[in-house]
């Protein structure tokens, strides 16, 4: 069977492009093993965020009486969290199945096998494509020698079936995954502690972000041990002892293992085919192309940020690539970022630390949430951080607060319009709003500070 493209794995990244190439008039085939929506849909994305929103309402129940609200919270129903999460990606699953079928895409149900530079195999049937698309995905890593028994030892994976709340909880790994699941443990009733070899939670954001961060973890009653290495786990009857490596034990029922996730490409014929493969994930050009002409990779198994829409935009580019529309490369450092913990971090752009490292040289201004009356009217301590370029556009927005993860949209188009303070601090924000505060950093910027305190 012929088609223009063949897409192995839909995923985020793998219909995107799909639906992308059949707006342009291609023949596509997008074969997936499991269900179309991959990790975001079914095991990512949507369901955290669920159970992130039913941890709010758990929190908010409990606080409501400082808003003049009696209510009673009388405990966490599991069965009722999953039917909520479950409804959600079932009618996001369906609309995505809609719209492939809409648009004239082939969907092949099975596990798919490259034995060609243009041939995908799946069971006794061969895809020929004029272009292939490898969006294979990717899983849940482990760390050498620690087995994940999915009882004891979970990952989010396992999270997302629990058949109860535990009274603890150790995670292992403070990046997004680690921190968001926290986030609804702590929520749900747990006691958590997250162990994070690195010095910070979230060490890829801006250090004062991780650093809020941290310290509203502790007023939620999140422990957490930085700055050391994890050594071994024993399952015991009623739970894991965890051992760090400066000896330290640790007990919970659960050990959470949150260490990131590995592309999905063993196995697969890529390398057999002539694809260059390093540390489990492709290698691409700018234009998301392999080392074997017509071949492309998108998504979580190339070495990009693995995010639901940074897949998107790899598999729009490469459909419109394929068309021969040139489009222009991704600039990831304009790709905004959010971690739906309580509080949220959002960024876009870069960190002071990286503007450093390529030498730009910066100027910067904090607008602290307690100056924002909606962000007290939420109950949210927290911060807007604006840095631009000296007498230059903005070139990163970082933020802390509850909710705050909306107001990363403006922050990506400050950024990739090359906006400066002085021309952003002229737009009007509605009050009383917490995108004011992105507002009052802009005009600070612009050296007409309004409610912030120098």
């Amino acid at each position: 069977m012929a088609y223009d493209i063949v897409v192995l794995g839909g995923g985020s990244g793998g219909y995107a492009c799909a639906l992308r190439a059949a707006e342009l008039g291609k023949t596509v085939a997008l074969i997936e093993k499991d269900k179309i929506g991959g990790t975001c849909l079914h095991r990512g994305c949507i369901p955290t965020k669920a159970l992130l929103h039913s941890a709010e309402i758990a929190d908010e129940t409990r606080e409501s009486e400082a808003y003049g609200v009696k209510a009673r919270f009388d405990g966490i129903d599991v069965p009722g969290v999953h039917a909520f999460k479950d409804k959600i990606v079932t009618r996001a699953w369906k609309g995505v199945q809609g719209l492939l079928k809409s648009a004239g895409v082939t969907i092949v149900e099975g596990e798919g096998r490259l034995v060609g530079p243009n041939r995908v195999q799946v069971g006794a049937e061969v895809y020929e494509g004029g272009s292939i698309v490898l969006a294979t995905g990717s899983a849940p890593k482990s760390l050498p020698g620690l087995e994940i028994d999915g009882e004891r030892v979970i990952t989010s994976e396992h999270t997302l079936k629990m058949d109860r709340v535990p009274t603890s909880v150790i995670v292992l790994g403070g990046g997004v995954i680690g921190v968001e699941l926290a986030s609804v443990y702590r929520s749900f009733g747990a006691e958590v502690t997250i162990v994070e070899a690195l010095p910070h939670l979230l060490p890829l954001e801006e250090e004062s972000s991780s650093k809020l961060l941290e310290r509203a973890f502790r007023r939620r009653g999140i422990k957490y041990e930085l700055g050391v290495f994890f050594d071994s786990v024993k399952t015991t009857d009623t739970g894991v002892v965890v051992t760090l490596a400066n000896g330290k034990t640790l007990d919970a029922e659960l050990l959470l293992v949150a260490v990131g996730r590995g592309a999905v490409s063993a196995g697969m014929g890529f390398e057999e085919q002539g694809v260059t493969i390093e540390r489990g994930a492709v290698v691409v050009d700018e234009h998301c192309q392999t080392s074997v002409p017509g071949v492309y990779a998108i998504g979580d198994l190339i070495p990009t940020l693995q995010l639901a829409h940074a897949g998107f935009a790899e598999g729009i580019m490469v459909a419109e690539h394929i068309a021969g529309l040139n489009p222009p490369p991704i600039d990831y450092d304009g790709v905004p970022r959010i971690t739906y913990s309580d509080p949220e971090v959002a960024s876009v752009g870069i960190t002071s630390k990286q503007a450093a490292e390529r030498g730009i040289e910066i100027v910067e201004q904090v607008y602290d949430l307690a100056g924002n009356p909606k962000s007290q009217i939420l109950g949210t301590s927290g911060a807007v951080k604006v840095l631009a370029q000296k007498d230059g556009p903005v070139v990163g927005v970082h933020m802390v607060g509850r909710r705050i993860g909306e107001l990363v949209t403006e922050g990506q188009l400050i950024y990739n319009w090359e906006a400066l303070p002085t021309e952003v601090a002229q737009l009007i924000h509605a009050h009383p709003t917490q995108s004011e505060a992105m507002g009052e950093a802009m005009l600070a910027l612009a050296g007409k500070p309004l409610h912030v305190h120098n």
